[in-house]
């Protein structure tokens, strides 16, 4: 059928102005995926649960979440509304806490234990199997070590955050037996403030640091890998308080701004030395999200119940974390 002028002007202006609209859209926007679930439902204990984060094993399509009140890890499938518990808590391993968590190339699972071996001798951090068999459970250096958030590192070893003290821990196994040491101490560089310190950790796009965030004051820090020299990471003033989990995907970081209720996209420097805020949309204003990971294409914001004095469900992971 041939077409009017008008309609002609309608459907080139259309076609112009579509990049455009694409290119504004909120950054956590998630792609249309009918066969897979919008939200994914966890196991609540009767006394009230709360959660804050949460792994994503690329491979196996599979993530697991940490339960803060008893410590149990709860695993899910991209494919499937409900979770299970996958590790008990309550003592289990010593484990009666858990906070970061995040897997490696092999599927193995690391927990950060929070403030769980403060003041008790218990383990600080965990290492387990795909199909859950416990690979180590260690105690950091330190007295004072609450172990936050974990990310791989290219060398494939895994990187805690202190958020009691600016510190980085480092685990790997080598000569066969899994170890923890003091990576990082940026006393004297990071000002020790009341509240929550370091926490999300991620790598830089071009692998030569490591980005952490430190939530009470809002800022961002750059760990060098080769020498763990820390220097700030130039935001031009962004608003970053409540900062808590980041997400990394090429050039563009998001920061969960839990009770913010805000989510920062940053466009961050290949080598992490920069970022500038592209945008802050608000969240949910019924949830406190913590943490999020990407697996197969779609980020995944774990709903942590914070706000709750105590916790009732529904518990879930969500994939649209935005206000409506």
């Amino acid at each position: 059928m041939k077409r009017t002028l008008p309609a002609l002007t309608a459907a080139l202006t259309a076609a112009v102005a579509a990049p455009l609209l694409l290119a504004a859209a909120p950054a956590q926007a998630q792609p249309s995926d009918p066969g897979r679930p919008g939200t994914y439902l966890l196991t609540g204990d009767d006394g009230g649960s709360k959660f804050e984060g949460i792994g994503a094993d690329e491979r196996r399509g599979v993530f697991y979440v940490s339960e803060t009140t008893g410590g149990e890890i709860h695993r899910g499938s991209v494919q499937s509304t409900r979770t299970r518990e996958w590790l008990a808590g309550d003592g289990t391993d010593g484990r009666f806490t858990a906070r970061g968590v995040t897997t490696d190339a092999a599927g193995r699972v690391y927990v950060a234990g929070g403030p769980n071996g403060i003041g008790t001798g218990r383990p600080d951090l965990w290492v387990y199997s795909p199909d859950g068999k416990l690979l180590a459970a260690l105690r950091a250096p330190g007295e004072n070590v609450f172990l936050n958030d974990v990310a791989i590192g290219p060398d494939g070893a895994a990187y805690f955050t202190n958020s009691n003290a600016p510190q980085v821990f480092r685990v790997a196994r080598d000569g066969g037996d899994w170890g923890v040491t003091r990576w990082a101490d940026a006393t004297g560089t990071i000002e020790q403030r009341a509240g929550f310190n370091l926490g999300g950790i991620v790598v830089s796009a071009d692998r030569s640091a490591l980005v952490v965030a430190q939530g009470n004051v809002g800022l961002l820090w750059r760990f060098d890998l080769r020498s763990a020299a820390v220097t700030p990471v130039d935001t031009g003033g962004a608003a970053l308080t409540d900062a808590d989990g980041l997400v990394r995907q090429g050039s563009r970081l998001t920061v969960v701004r839990n009770f913010a209720r805000m989510l920062a996209t940053l466009e961050l420097a290949a080598d992490g030395s920069s970022a500038r805020l592209v945008s802050q949309q608000a969240t949910d204003p019924a949830r406190v999200l913590t943490t999020a990971k990407v697996l197969r294409g779609r980020t995944l914001y774990v709903d942590s119940k914070f706000d709750e004095a105590v916790a009732s469900g529904p518990y879930e992971v969500v994939t649209s974390p935005l206000a409506r």
